[in-house]
């Protein structure tokens, strides 16, 4: 049998192969193999391919074998990621709002490339346009990589902060730069946050990293360390509301029993619940959170079934709300 032109590739093309045509309820025949290598003007005969799936075995591929009828069959088992795990992905980068529609496009596409034909086919189905608006800013990937770096060497950073106008532009917040030192970044409602110390404003605050422009890695030492010495992500996320800071208070709440879950979901099952004496099926908690508009907005959300005990500052601002909101419609 002559040799194809590109024998020296064989393992190569062999490995290909078998990642993208084979899967657990796919496998190959020797015969079916020997053709998609033709394919790559590979030729093999059946000894050789004997020897080259133990070479791919011994590089880390899961080859395994079986019989069908008078032929043995070859497929790959465990892969990288698995089709649940690859769903998953393809999931959280098609809902995510700060990537963009052709960005998410590209991600998709390299993951699908990680499963077999046959698995990319489930994958592609799940792929829909949905009716939700992502981000326009196409350079959030390289943002995100710069905000990286500068927390890895220890730096501040420089960026334009961006707002919308009512002419359906983003436009500066303020004239001039941002400059603070970057901590933490986090995944929150849906949008990527950047947690950061303001120095001038003595102070940890969040930016939105797809509003964000023009960054730049400086060359001064990031501030800050103190503030972060016990900074708990996880909690700072809880108390603000998507994102929305205002003065950090001990709140209590009572609530109907049927919306204990909403609490546990929201603040975590670490928070006490407790019975509220005297009325029936009544619970009540504490919980310390950033008291904003956003926050007050979830409790009205939450209907007839909440209501903010303490402390008083916290219940007048949400009577003045509700009555502002009233004045609306009078």
């Amino acid at each position: 049998m002559p040799k194809g032109s590109h024998q020296k590739l064989k393992l190569y093309y062999l490995s290909r192969i078998m990642l993208e045509h084979t899967d657990d309820e796919h496998s190959l025949t020797l015969p079916q193999i020997q053709e998609l290598l033709e394919g790559y003007d590979v030729t093999a005969d059946r000894k050789t391919l004997y020897q080259d799936m133990e070479e791919l075995s011994v590089l880390g591929l899961d080859i395994i074998s079986g019989k069908e009828g008078k032929y043995y069959t070859y497929h790959v088992g465990s892969k990288q990621f698995d089709i649940a795990e690859l769903k998953l992905l393809v999931d959280s980068v098609q809902s995510s709002k700060f990537i963009t529609e052709r960005k998410s496009a590209e991600l998709i596409k390299k993951i699908t490339g990680l499963a077999s034909n046959y698995e990319a086919a489930q994958l592609k189905r799940q792929v829909v346009v949905q009716g939700r608006v992502k981000t326009m800013n196409e350079s959030i990937y390289y943002i995100v990589d710069d905000i990286h770096r500068a927390i890895a060497e220890n730096r501040k950073i420089r960026f334009e902060y961006m707002r919308w106008n009512t002419a359906k532009r983003m436009e500066s917040r303020k004239e001039g730069f941002y400059e603070v030192s970057p901590w933490a970044l986090t995944w929150d409602d849906e949008n990527y946050y950047l947690i950061a110390y303001d120095e001038a404003a003595d102070g940890i605050k969040h930016y939105r990293v797809d509003k964000m422009k023009n960054i730049a890695v400086t060359s001064e030492k990031r501030a800050g360390k103190d503030h972060f010495k016990e900074f708990n992500l996880a909690a700072y996320s809880k108390m603000s509301f998507g994102m929305f800071g205002g003065e950090k208070i001990r709140v209590k709440l009572q609530f109907k029993e049927e919306l204990v879950g909403v609490f546990l979901d929201r603040f975590g099952t670490d928070i006490p619940v407790l019975p509220v004496k005297g009325r029936k099926d009544w619970w009540e908690t504490s919980v310390e959170v950033a008291v904003s508009n956003q926050f007050l907005g979830w409790v009205f959300a939450l209907g007839s079934g909440v209501k903010i005990v303490s402390p008083k500052e916290a219940v007048d601002l949400f009577q003045k709300e509700l009555e502002d909101r009233l004045k609306l419609y009078r």
